[in-house]
């Protein structure tokens, strides 16, 4: 059976529901996508291996469809920890104001990755991809053991050719429009923009690997899921639209900010995470972005309680508020029910074809 038939093999629609890391992703949006003929993810970072096990077992008892889990790869430990230094002073008055002591920036690097792998290979999961980096060839193959299919997200086809020559399954081509983090894999400050819109990355990859194509990054309706499987892809992978769905465990001020006019544009930013991420324009992202240094995760770790605080006072101006390009195009509907919705605009546009 090829790569390709393994990957349509999931679901009866090829639409997939991003894997939202930081709350987005719950069991009940993957099991509504799932139930719904797409495929949904969990995501496994940020949490700890036991957190991510009990997910599991919560989707499993709510769907018997295929699912999908994503890993946070282990990330080069490049920060200077000077800069970080720097900002964390930047921050105190933020501190202050929040009432919120900052968080210790080095108290987690790898995202407890080998431990979830672990878990993954003892208890198979359908699905499992890798963001900011790709594994080596032993991990896929384990997980090929394992009837695990494999998907690494990839912003280049330098990035994609070296998915496949690890023995990926597919990749998940990411454009520049997609909300929250980019998944580089090498963190290179002065390539945060110079990355690719989507509709002109599918075709290059498509060029490049011989892999079955998902394609993320600012899509939020059927019509723009029929473009970019008319340019190379094998299915579409949406975030931002999910997040305001009721399933959805997103922060509520954070799924109203979505569709809120005060929030008009997103900007790329590392002010809460020191990885380069796109999320709607609020004051601590033009207040402190222009001097985040690259440095994640401990950035990530540094701002956690600002941010939590922030949410629990109501506030979202200190929240990191991912969201893509076409945020405002979001729809507040069930999860089972905007796959239909897409399914039918998609269907529609390829007659228009």
């Amino acid at each position: 059976m090829s790569a390709l038939t393994d990957l349509s093999s999931f679901s009866a629609f090829p639409i997939i529901q991003a894997p939202m890391a930081g709350g987005g992703s719950t069991p009940r949006l993957a099991a509504a996508v799932s139930d719904a003929g797409g495929l949904g993810f969990l995501a496994a970072g940020y949490k700890t291996p036991e957190a991510m096990y009990e997910e599991i077992r919560q989707l499993r008892g709510l769907t018997s469809n295929p699912f999908g889990v994503n890993l946070f790869t282990p990330q080069p430990d490049t920060a200077d920890r000077s800069a970080v230094e720097v900002y964390a002073e930047q921050l105190a008055g933020e501190a202050a104001w929040y009432s919120t002591p900052l968080g210790d920036p080095e108290s987690g690097q790898d995202d407890a990755y080998d431990a979830k792998v672990a878990i993954l290979l003892d208890n198979p999961v359908p699905v499992v991809s890798f963001t900011f980096g790709c594994p080596d060839r032993p991990v896929f193959d384990a997980f090929a053991k394992a009837g695990t299919y494999t998907v690494v997200t990839v912003t280049t086809p330098g990035e994609a050719l070296a998915a496949q020559w690890a023995g990926a399954d597919a990749v998940c081509v990411q454009g520049t429009e997609a909300g929250g983090h980019q998944g580089t894999h090498r963190d290179d400050p002065e390539l945060d923009h110079a990355g690719f819109g989507l509709l002109s990355l599918v075709p290059q990859v498509r060029e490049a690997v011989q892999l079955p194509i998902i394609a993320t990054g600012g899509l939020m309706r059927g019509n723009q899921i029929a473009a970019v499987l008319a340019v190379g892809a094998d299915a579409a992978q949406l975030g931002t639209a999910f997040l305001v769905s009721p399933e959805s465990g997103a922060n509520a001020l954070h799924k109203r900010a979505v569709t809120d006019p005060v929030y008009a544009r997103t900007e790329f930013t590392r002010a809460f995470s020191g990885r380069p991420a796109r999320g709607l324009v609020n004051r601590f992202m033009r207040e402190h972005g222009p001097y985040a240094p690259a440095g994640y995760p401990q950035i990530h770790h540094l701002t956690a309680g600002i941010r939590k605080a922030a949410a629990a006072a109501g506030d979202p101006q200190a929240m990191a508020l991912w969201a893509g390009q076409g945020h405002r195009l979001a729809r507040d509907l069930p999860a089972g029910e905007l796959v239909a919705v897409l399914m039918e605009e998609l269907n529609a546009a390829r007659k228009a074809f």
